[in-house]
């Protein structure tokens, strides 16, 4: 009797605040019926927030957009994903206790947008610092800290990130597998990978 309650308890709690729901309003009030953001994830400074449709941002994430965070269309944020637009580690070790009340420009303090290029993939316990602008079609591997530009179609790995490959690859294998698919890759990506256009 215990086990099914237990089990029923943890569907419930599911249900009420770890359930995953279609649809989003943009900032400027436009309609996101595909995107989805998980209510664990933690957003700050949500006015700085640029989101776009399609985007899926999964649990347990913090998007600090403080200093804009513009996410593009088909982004995909799993787990535990840190993305910070600012960092006072500098100043505050500089300031000390007069940290709290500095008046003015403070010492060492960084502040830069962040930018996610369309359907991109930020893998797991990854961590993208402020100023840093990703690429379309880019994937972020699992554990990684990105600073920087990330060109597109770039995949990065290690902390710091480094490119170790590039996604078109296994694109165009895919995309010779289903020829049909095609004109949707296109349409985001705006041509098909040099492998796959060898093949049509």
């Amino acid at each position: 009797m215990r086990a099914l309650l237990n089990r029923w308890r943890r569907w419930l709690w599911r249900q009420l605040f770890y359930r995953m729901v279609f649809g989003e309003q943009g900032r400027d009030g436009t309609r996101l019926p595909h995107t989805r953001i998980a209510p664990s994830t933690c957003i700050e400074g949500e006015p700085g927030l640029q989101l776009a449709d399609h985007v899926f941002i999964g649990q347990f994430n913090f998007l600090d957009a403080t200093a804009g965070l513009r996410i593009a269309e088909g982004v995909q944020i799993t787990n535990f994903v840190s993305i910070v637009t600012h960092s006072s580690h500098h100043s505050i070790r500089l300031l000390g206790r007069a940290y709290a009340g500095h008046q003015g420009d403070m010492p060492g303090y960084i502040r830069g947008p962040v930018e996610i290029g369309a359907y991109s993939f930020i893998g797991p316990h990854s961590v993208i610092e402020a100023g840093s602008r990703i690429g379309r079609g880019v994937v972020v591997c699992a554990h990684s800290r990105v600073r920087g530009d990330v060109p597109d179609f770039a995949i990065v790995a290690g902390s710091p990130a480094r490119s170790v490959g590039d996604v078109r690859e296994r694109d165009a294998r895919l995309l010779r597998q289903h020829p049909e698919l095609a004109v949707h890759y296109a349409a985001w990506a705006g041509e098909l990978p040099p492998e796959a256009r060898a093949h049509d």
